[in-house]
């Protein structure tokens, strides 16, 4: 497969990854009526947290696109920035339920594997 290939199909598993740990996050007996409440987990939800969010959520949906668009050079680095920040959101940001450690390290793996590729992206022949 090419690595542009490669790289983007890494990340719509991520993001389903994603998406599933959270939907199953909110039917956890209990989840839902703490969200309600506005501070899950003793947290403030507010516009600002929400934003942070969205943004954090929004780079694996934009690395499905921009992996298979950017010029190497630019791709390689996107991708590997990414990860960083993507890894450390979902160790930093997580909740302490079995399921999502599961989803976790199936997206940590899939971000290594995506950051390795990167890194080991040959140079294109011009």
């Amino acid at each position: 497969m090419e690595i542009k290939g490669r790289l983007s199909t890494l990340w719509i598993v991520v993001m389903l990854n994603v998406v599933f740990a959270d939907i199953l996050t909110f039917i956890t007996p209990g989840a839902l009526s703490e969200i309600m409440t506005g501070t899950p987990g003793g947290i403030q939800v507010s516009q600002g947290l929400l934003l942070v969010f969205a943004v954090l959520l929004e780079i694996p949906i934009a690395m499905i696109f921009l992996s298979r668009t950017l010029k190497y050079t630019v791709n390689r680095w996107a991708n590997i920035i990414a990860c960083v920040v993507t890894i450390a959101f979902v160790i930093g940001g997580g909740s302490a339920y079995l399921h999502y450690y599961f989803f976790a390290v199936v997206e940590v793996i899939c971000m290594l594997g995506i950051a390795w590729s990167a890194w080991k992206w040959p140079t294109p022949v011009a």
